[in-house]
């Protein structure tokens, strides 16, 4: 394993930013990473997965550790349940395609989020009214100071929206080297009801959907909406949907009738930050090679050469113009180096 200097993380990260790593090592198994790590004891160490949630505004003054474990396969099942292993490295929108391609249900719906599998439950990563914490068994994890393997269950990884233990009281402790999970067998949950799913199976004509359809629909709006980061730098959706309190939604509603929501619980609703975003006037518009993508306003795109200091810079000017206009505060849901 060399490590190299000075490497450039421009084809490490979806949003295409040139951005230098001090240092860099890729490990393709769980003794490179523990050799790695216990070689490097004093070095500061970033730890790189598929690199589609952040964005680069800065050089990576510190050992880069690339995260390219591979490898799929069934570990235990019964009648109706299977539990599938992915190594972290694994990519993830193909490891989707494996579990669909053997008829496992639950991860259709979210079909085509850019990223590796080992970062998925550290974002509890969901799309179309699923979420990963839906189908999440456990997790394998070494930390970074002893490199002892632990198991994480459901339960351990307090996962909420956009949210985990790995974001929060374990941030920066461990490394996820490999996720489970539990997909059905048979008796599938297909839903639909979320999004354009239902409209785009009509398209399609479809009227009894598969697992197989559920995707194909989800594939085709994703990709009616959103960039291919090989074609147009971007990391998907930038924003959070604002969760607010219905106290306070009540009087903002009220100015704005046309407001779309949803209910979460009984005291909280959930906003579409794209909606907010477009409506102040954002969508599609370009500040240099930074901007807003024209048919999905939750994603900023680099058009060829914007820094991340730029896109930054466009992301700040939009949460500041949405809580001006409608006072709700949008929060990042990228990770900003």
């Amino acid at each position: 394993m060399d490590i190299l200097q000075h490497f450039s993380l421009k084809n490490h990260n979806t949003f295409g930013i040139e951005a230098k790593a001090k240092e860099f090592v890729a490990v393709h198994s769980v003794d490179q990473l523990r050799s790695v790590l216990q070689e490097n004891k004093t070095k500061k160490k970033f730890i790189l997965g598929g690199g589609s949630n952040m964005l680069l505004t800065k050089d990576i003054d510190a050992l880069v550790i690339h995260v390219d474990l591979k490898g799929k396969k069934v570990i235990k099942e019964t009648e109706d349940h299977v539990w599938v292993e992915s190594q972290a490295g694994e990519n993830w929108h193909e490891f989707v395609l494996f579990t669909l391609n053997l008829d496992f249900g639950g991860l259709e719906n979210m079909s085509l989020i850019p990223g590796n599998v080992g970062t998925t439950p550290v974002q509890n990563i969901g799309a179309y009214g699923t979420e990963i914490k839906d189908t999440f068994a456990s997790c394998e994890a070494m930390n970074m100071d002893t490199q002892e393997m632990k198991t994480f269950t459901l339960s351990e990884c307090n996962f909420g929206y956009r949210e985990s233990i790995f974001k929060q009281e374990l941030k920066d402790q461990y490394i996820i080297t490999s996720v489970v999970f539990k997909l059905t067998k048979r008796n599938h949950a297909i839903k639909t009801s979320y999004g354009d799913i239902i409209a785009e199976l009509a398209n399609q004509n479809v009227t009894e959907p598969t697992l197989k359809d559920v995707s194909n629909a989800v594939i085709a709006i994703r990709k009616s909406k959103l960039p291919d980061p090989k074609e147009l730098g971007n990391s998907g959706s930038f924003f959070k949907n604002p969760i607010v309190l219905k106290t306070e939604f009540e009087p903002i509603h009220a100015k704005f009738p046309e407001m779309k929501f949803y209910e979460v619980s009984e005291t909280e609703v959930k906003v579409p930050a794209g909606w907010l975003i477009e409506q102040s006037g954002f969508k599609g518009k370009r500040f240099g090679d930074a901007g807003i993508h024209k048919n999905q306003a939750l994603v900023l795109v680099n058009y060829g050469n914007a820094t991340g200091q730029e896109i930054l810079a466009v992301s700040r000017d939009i949460q500041q113009t949405v809580f001006k206009k409608f006072g709700i505060r949008i929060e990042a849901e990228v990770n900003v180096i």
